[in-house]
């Protein structure tokens, strides 16, 4: 218990060196990307409050990559201060020696997924929201809740809020729709009622349309219209409604499950969400197996030499790891593979390699 005490507290050593310096070159690159993002006109501390907004997605989005790279400093240290000589010695596996760093990337897989989650959707959101306000522009069109779908389209001159108890997977067709136009000073000025609502070229083809003239009419039941079909211009397009739901890592863990509810009620797919949920419900393991992946390369003596090689070769595989696993991800989104096996599969296949990788270099 000792041993894998220490070699624990060395790994939360190596991990914290290794967040540290990549703090450190992140966020000057970040600054720059910053200001060149809003301008130099709102002064340093906006640019720096975008930043650190920024910085914790990135380490979070990165934490695999810290924690391999944890991995290769803490076994190097102990390889060329002859450690790992005397663990082995005293009869420890190499498996063995790996429990502790393993479960330590493990618990804070965990952690990660239960405190630093709702921090990087909290500080992704503020972000947004900053720069969408310093560069002008609007922040959403769309809101899904238990009362079904909300769009909003507008142009200088007036404002279109439109209400849906259905829809199709992106959002184009609309069922039992309801258009509620306003001024500029935000007075109603008409409201469309439509069975369903098609977005074609710029423009909402009404069909089954009722319409309300609400503009300085005492009884605008009595001026009502029926219509069986009717073009209302739209400002909006498809990728702009599936944008303004914004990103899953927007939403924090706890929220997820019931925002892919609301979202599958009110008639979208939600796939890029779900496929983020098991992502992250998966991290702590992908964490783990970053930490094998490491082990298997570098718990040999340095006598051995070519420690260079072994060092790129766990690199190498630990990026391959990542890649296979974001390519999965694509894939998932498109719906060409289950969620579950983009999430799972990758981690728990480099799992199975990195053993393999140690069984086979395993003498003791």
């Amino acid at each position: 218990m000792i041993l894998h005490l220490y070699l624990a507290r060395r790994f939360l050593r190596s991990l914290g060196i290794v967040v540290a310096v990549f703090v450190g070159i992140l966020l000057p690159i970040d600054i720059a990307e910053q200001m060149r993002r809003i301008g130099g006109d709102y002064g340093l501390g906006a640019v720096v409050e975008l930043s650190l907004l920024n910085l914790p997605r990135a380490l979070y989005q990165w934490l695999p990559l810290f924690v391999m790279l944890a991995t290769l400093v803490l076994f190097l240290g102990l390889a060329r201060t002859s450690e790992l000589v005397v663990v082995r010695a005293a009869g420890r596996s190499a498996i063995r020696s790996a429990i502790s760093p393993v479960l330590v990337a493990f618990g804070i897989g965990v952690l990660a997924l239960l405190i630093l989650n709702p921090i990087v959707a909290a500080t992704s959101r503020e972000y947004q929201m900053t720069v969408a306000r310093y560069q002008g522009a609007e922040q959403r069109t769309v809101s899904v809740s238990a009362e079904g779908l909300w769009l909003r389209q507008g142009t200088l001159s007036e404002q279109t809020v439109i209400h849906a108890e259905g829809t199709n997977s992106d959002g184009t067709h609309l069922f039992d729709a309801n258009f509620f136009t306003f001024d500029r000073d935000g007075l109603l000025t008409g409201r469309l009622s439509a069975e369903e609502a098609l977005l074609q070229n710029g423009a909402w083809q009404l069909l089954g349309v009722k319409s309300w003239p609400l503009a300085g009419a005492a009884n605008p039941e009595a001026s009502a219209s029926l219509h069986e079909t009717l073009v209302l211009p739209s400002t909006l397009t498809a990728e702009q409604i599936r944008d303004s739901f914004g990103r899953p890592y927007t939403v924090p863990i706890y929220e997820l499950p019931g925002f892919i509810a609301q979202l599958n009620a009110a008639g979208f797919a939600a796939l890029q969400h779900r496929i983020w949920l098991q992502m992250q419900l998966s991290n702590p393991l992908m964490l783990s197996a970053m930490v094998l992946i490491g082990a298997g390369f570098t718990m040999r003596h340095t006598r051995f030499g070519k420690t260079g090689i072994m060092v790129l070769a766990a690199i190498l595989l630990g990026f391959g790891v990542y890649f296979v696993r974001d390519f999965a991800e694509v894939l998932g989104e498109s719906g060409q593979l289950p969620a579950a096996l983009v999430a799972w599969a990758p981690p728990v296949a480099a799992i199975l390699l990195a053993v393999g990788v140690l069984l086979h270099t395993e003498d003791g």
